[in-house]
């Protein structure tokens, strides 16, 4: 017994030392009429805001949906809370939250015997959460404080897929981005093909095939913009852990500006 309680305390001092750290992303609310887009906001140390700061938008997968303004930080998030990245690359993160009956891309979703299948449509009206999520970032990127040129948007697997779907309907608005585990209808991979990108993709993804990606990526390359392309052959579809342990992700996320 005199063993179990140091480790438990153990436990719960690096439990509350991570709650802390997230609590470093203040909670907003952005609100459009009756549609409200919950977010996170961190801002960099020793913020001015007579300054400019890049501005990044991370948007998560489909099982952190919700409207408890949390758990869209359960991956990612870390990563832009390393003593590292304050210290070398100060910058505004946003952590949007998509609605439980929204979806950030334009996508038609059949399951069958528990499997998904993913039909990417090119045209349409944005979702209701895209919608607020374009509107809460032209806001943003038109602060004081944002360096309109070194604007950035990542995400993985529905938010790799957001990622895609931002990225073609607000084009000139990025300096760069990153898509893990998502996909997109190919046929407008032309609108951002100037776009940097930086694409990830685990090659045992059993839930959004590595095929949406390479579509992409072979897109693009026809058109003689070839971006950055990682396929991890034994990754199934959390490749977002290798792609967050990639040391040049954000060092190249952040070289790239307008």
């Amino acid at each position: 017994m005199k063993k179990i309680i140091p480790f438990l305390l153990c436990c719960f001092a690096i439990s509350t030392a991570l709650a802390q750290d997230f609590s470093k992303f203040k909670k907003e609310n952005f609100i459009q009429g009756n549609d409200t887009l919950k977010y996170r906001i961190l801002y960099p140390e020793n913020f001015d805001a007579n300054k400019k700061y890049p501005v990044v938008f991370f948007l998560h997968g489909r099982g952190e949906s919700g409207n408890d303004n949390e758990k869209q930080l359960t991956h990612g998030a870390k990563m832009f809370l390393t003593d590292d990245f304050r210290k070398n690359f100060p910058a505004v993160v946003v952590f949007p939250q998509c609605a439980e009956e929204s979806y950030w891309a334009n996508v038609e979703i059949d399951i069958v015997n528990t499997k998904r299948f993913f039909t990417f449509v090119k045209d349409g009206k944005p979702t209701k959460s895209m919608s607020l999520l374009l509107k809460l970032t032209d806001q943003l990127v038109k602060k004081p404080f944002a360096d309109q040129n070194k604007t950035y948007v990542g995400g993985l697997s529905m938010g790799g897929m957001g990622t895609f779907e931002i990225l073609r309907r607000l084009p000139k608005t990025f300096a760069a981005a990153f898509a893990i585990c998502g996909g997109h209808h190919i046929a407008n991979a032309k609108k951002y093909q100037h776009v940097p990108l930086w694409i990830f993709h685990g090659g045992l993804d059993d839930v959004v095939s590595p095929q949406f990606s390479f579509g992409i990526y072979r897109e693009l390359k026809k058109m003689g913009h070839e971006p950055k392309f990682n396929v991890y052959l034994k990754a199934n579809h959390n490749s977002w852990d290798s792609a967050f342990a990639e040391p040049e992700l954000l060092p190249w996320l952040f070289s790239n500006h307008k």
